[in-house]
């Protein structure tokens, strides 16, 4: 009996010993966690490429690597070092990927690597086509240059030249941090055969894909390989339009250096992107926002009838804004993301009748995929106390699996609580929900000061996500409690909700926070009540004053 209690004391002892070695979050964990990004399924689905992006503070920057696992988890290890966006080449015996700017494939082990291709200006965002012969790349170059050489003379240029000032002749000199500069992003068309490259926007002054609102998802090959789809903003006065267009090319008389006229399908004044083939080739999927200059439209799921040159809005029956789009395998039915409340949810659309069905809800997921027999979806999923790992549910949302743990080791040390979430009544009687978080070691017997948080956009919402910039577990680290609230103009509540910010700014927004605010406080007493705190983004300069007007600090 001694023995037994003794060995008892021991695991009570041992287990209280783990719990406390725990440790709230900090900015070293923060820096210490992988960030996977891109990632490819195998044809057969038995195994992943993804890419892992690892920082050093001390060196100040970051280094991707490729790693592979099966598709069940196992076997997971790194196989390249300081290399990105990785893809399986058509047989799925090698892997394809970008190094030094230039494309390069390998064995699936890493080795026998040979390089693809000689690239001056270099090559991001690779599209291959269905027979895996040829990709579709993105290079920025100059607009004036039909040749390599010429770009290379022309930085040569620019290097050795005494004048480093730069001058500007359009408004959109900038965006965000990155500087415009003299350089376009042209699309390019490459025979990984002959290695023979061609400009497929050869002498274009506009961005492909576009320089704002756009991602390499904007280019794309028909099925047969005879047609490409893409998206370019043709306006003349860039730093306002987000008239963002799909045109289509033919590439039966492409030849290098000769280019046949583009065709425009999109008719909307506002951002048209992300132009995707049915497998069987009839249609094209799209986004459209309808409303010239606004960032924040619904973002509208298209259907181009390729036959009959009609386009239909098969999203106007549901209040989503469509985010990533996946064809089925029998070109029947669309899978798409969509910000849904605090989640980014998964959606299925039959394009027949418009049915939609939910496939996953209450998740946070990007980078959607199919397997190439239909039966699985792959995609990157992340909650508050998870940075992205790689995920897998059967296609009708059954079965939901965990395949990457990469941060699992770190996450283990760190003591993080879940989100939840609260409604409370907004102006006009509209429901407002905001997201509650705990902070780590929580007494629920002691009080907490609270930290109030509003998100930027102002069209953005907070969401069960780990937040590499805007982290709830970091502000939760230093004792508050969180409470991150979704009010007018936030995504994800239907357009009519988003929408209600704009020439509102200090209306029904404000009405809606302050009353989150005040049932935080009236509903939950282990918030101190004496000692709050606000921070804000974008608008966030307003809110923090109006939240001083209710005896915050």
């Amino acid at each position: 009996m001694k023995k037994v209690l003794f060995l008892f004391m021991i695991i009570i002892l041992s287990t209280t010993y783990f719990a406390q070695t725990k440790h709230a979050i900090s900015v070293d964990d923060l820096w210490n966690m992988n960030r996977i990004g891109s990632f490819a399924v195998s044809p057969n689905g038995q195994r992943i490429v993804f890419s892992v992006t690892s920082y050093s503070m001390e060196e100040n920057k970051g280094v991707t690597d490729v790693w592979i696992t099966n598709s069940n988890g196992s076997g997971s290890k790194q196989i390249l070092s300081s290399v990105s966006q990785p893809q399986f080449m058509s047989a799925g015996k090698n892997i394809f990927y970008i190094k030094d700017g230039n494309a390069f494939s390998s064995d699936l082990s890493g080795k026998n690597e040979q390089k693809l291709s000689s690239f001056y200006s270099g090559v991001s965002g690779a599209e291959f086509s269905a027979n895996g012969k040829q990709i579709l790349f993105a290079s920025s170059v100059y607009a004036e240059c039909e040749t390599q050489d010429c770009n290379e003379r022309k930085d040569i240029e620019r290097e050795n030249s005494k004048v480093k000032a730069e001058m500007f002749t359009e408004l959109m000199y900038r965006h965000w941090n990155d500087w415009r500069g003299p350089k376009i992003s042209h699309l390019f068309l490459m025979d990984l055969e002959t290695k023979i490259s061609t400009d497929l926007t050869l002498n274009s002054k506009f961005d492909t894909p576009p320089l704002a609102l756009g991602s390499s998802n904007d280019y794309s090959f028909s099925p047969d390989g005879k047609e490409v789809g893409f998206a370019m903003n043709t306006s003349d006065f860039l730093a306002t339009s987000t008239n963002n267009d799909i045109f289509i090319l033919s590439l039966n008389d492409v030849k290098e250096g000769v280019q046949t006229p583009n065709t425009k399908i999109s008719t909307s004044k506002g951002n048209d992107n992300q132009p995707v083939y049915s497998p069987d080739g009839k249609y094209i999927a799209f986004r459209s926002m309808e409303r010239a200059g606004f960032e924040a439209d619904k973002q509208r799921l298209m259907l181009y009838n390729r036959k009959l040159k009609i386009t239909t809005d098969i999203s106007k029956d549901f209040d989503l804004s469509t985010g990533e789009i996946v064809w089925s395998n029998d070109s029947k039915s669309i899978y798409f993301t969509a910000a849904n409340k605090i989640y980014n949810s998964i959606y299925k659309i039959d394009i027949s009748n418009n049915k939609l069905t939910t496939i996953l809800e209450e998740v946070v997921v990007s980078s959607l995929q199919l397997s190439d027999d239909g039966s699985k979806l792959f995609f990157k999923k992340q909650n508050a106390t998870m940075p992205y790992e790689i995920f897998s549910t059967n296609s009708d949302g059954t079965n939901l699996a965990q395949i990457t743990n990469i941060n699992g080791n770190l996450l283990s040390q760190i003591e993080m609580n879940k989100v939840e979430s609260f409604w409370s009544d907004g102006a006009e009687g509209a429901k407002v929900q905001s997201i509650l978080l705990k902070p780590p070691f929580f007494d629920e017997s002691k009080k907490y000061p609270l930290i109030f948080l509003i998100h930027g956009g102002p069209q953005g919402h907070w969401k069960d996500d780990f937040h590499f910039r805007w982290s709830l577990q970091m502000f939760a680290s230093q004792g508050y409690v969180v409470v991150a609230p979704n009010p007018r103009g936030s995504k994800g509540y239907g357009q009519k909700y988003t929408d209600e910010i704009s020439k509102d700014w200090s209306g029904k927004v404000y009405t809606d926070l302050m009353n989150s605010y005040d049932y935080a406080l009236a509903n939950y007493n282990f918030i101190d009540d004496k000692n709050t705190f606000a921070a804000g983004a974008s608008y966030g300069g307003y809110m923090i004053a109006w939240i001083e007007g209710h005896n915050t600090k």
